[in-house]
């Protein structure tokens, strides 16, 4: 028994003493960047690694850890490094943990700064996936939930309805906002505040050359989070679900405007255009100087022949915000509405004298109808110099009245643009 225990030691011996020797290999072909030989390396040992000292099996973890992350398999590398750190903290040898985490912020920065490039590149699927790789390092961490926000956004985009309703309904039963708090201060020099960070904020709210410390947060995410299940589930065609999903927030949040206007922008999306309109009037009462919402409630109205009603919400909408270019543009299209009657009936007279002075009196009224939307269409040109649609529309008006030299001149503007496309 004696002479069998002595081979079983001389064995173990052996094979931790090649072991070792592979972790050496390993460590100097990495430092000297050949990645894949030293994955080799590591894996002629894997199958042995458990059996060994777990001072070699801290070292083998994090080594083929930081070989994955350069093979560009972060999940993997992620989950060795997190063993490495598990067995150095278990025998207290000190060594790898900060080596390891290390590796694990890299990986996480190398796969959110290439998920930033895919977005740029409309590649929105691979930047979802790496994403969503970045959101497990550390999923209880709220900086890697926010990952999982913009993995959901990024499926959206590439049309990738499954998966992003996943990672939202995942945020959703979390109770995510990403709220966070945001840090201001106003330089006396220059009386003009500015965004800082919170070591910032913390230094300059005691100094005499800053005034108006002040710390704000950032509005919720979870509005747009609902409303984009429901618009998946209005994707995918499912209505009641979209409606269900909706309201559930809406119980929760009644006073929330967003979620409001959310759920009303879900009913246009499905073509219920009185239950829309039922709800941007009920937003008014939450919000009475929200411009928009007079605007939309005036392209609603205008939809359903509503024509004085919807020309007093332009109207007001102009009074909150006179610098919204398509409220101009809708108030001429209305105003213009009744050219067709007047010129329906011009084309239905005859050849008589009082025929002939009906068609003057019509001709008139045409020409009072197209003068009164001369003031919006100046404005809209103003706002907005090159809407074409605009300075085709003040040009033929210009035309039809008399106007030469506005005729002219937009002429002008409209070969300049076109040229220039």
């Amino acid at each position: 028994m004696k002479k069998i225990l002595l081979i079983g030691l001389l064995s173990f011996s052996f094979l931790s003493f090649a072991q070792k020797k592979e972790l050496r290999k390993a460590a100097k072909l990495l430092d000297q960047s050949f990645y894949v030989e030293a994955l080799n390396a590591l894996n002629q040992i894997e199958s042995l690694i458990d059996g060994t000292d777990q001072k070699y099996q801290a070292q083998y973890y994090y080594l083929n850890g930081w070989a994955l992350k350069e093979d560009s398999k972060s999940y993997e590398s992620v989950a060795s490094l997190k063993k490495a750190i598990e067995i150095d903290k278990k025998i207290k040898l000190n060594k790898y943990v900060e080596l390891s985490n290390n590796k694990i912020e890299e990986v996480e920065v190398e796969l959110v700064n290439s998920a930033v490039a895919d977005n740029k590149n409309d590649d929105f699927k691979s930047a979802s996936k790496k994403l969503y790789e970045a959101y497990l390092i550390y999923p209880e961490k709220e900086k890697n939930i926010n990952y999982l926000y913009f993995a959901a956004s990024s499926a959206v985009n590439g049309k990738d309805y499954k998966i992003s309703l996943e990672y939202y309904l995942a945020l959703k039963n979390m109770d995510y906002t990403g709220i966070v708090s945001e840090f201001f201060v106003t330089p006396v020099e220059t009386g003009i505040e500015e965004k800082v960070t919170e070591t910032e904020y913390n230094l300059f709210k005691s100094s005499k050359d800053y005034t108006n410390a002040r710390i704000g947060k950032t509005e919720s995410r979870l509005p747009e989070i609902i409303k984009n299940i429901a618009l998946i589930y209005v994707q995918t065609g499912e209505v009641d679900l979209a409606i269900s999903a909706i309201k559930e927030a809406r119980a929760v949040n009644p006073e929330d405007i967003n979620l409001l206007l959310s759920e009303a922008d879900l009913y246009i999306k499905i073509g219920d255009r009185l239950k829309f309109k039922e709800l941007m009037q009920e937003a008014i009462t939450k919000d009475p100087n929200n411009a928009i919402l007079y605007y939309n409630l005036g392209v609603i109205n205008q939809e359903q022949g509503e024509l004085e009603d919807s020309m007093n919400y332009y109207k007001k909408a102009l009074e909150l915000d006179d610098s919204y270019a398509p409220t101009y543009l809708n108030i001429v299209g209305l105003i213009l509405e009744g050219e067709k009657a007047l010129v329906d009936q011009m084309n239905g007279l005859g050849t008589s004298r009082k025929d002939y002075d009906k068609y003057d009196v019509l001709k008139s009224e045409r020409e009072t109808l197209f003068s009164s939307c001369l003031p919006y269409l100046e404005k809209l040109i103003e706002i907005d110099p090159k809407n074409i649609e605009a300075l085709k529309t003040a040009k033929n008006i210009y035309g039809t009245i008399g106007f030469d030299e506005k005729y002219k001149l937009m002429s002008a503007k409209i070969n300049e643009l076109e040229t220039n496309q």
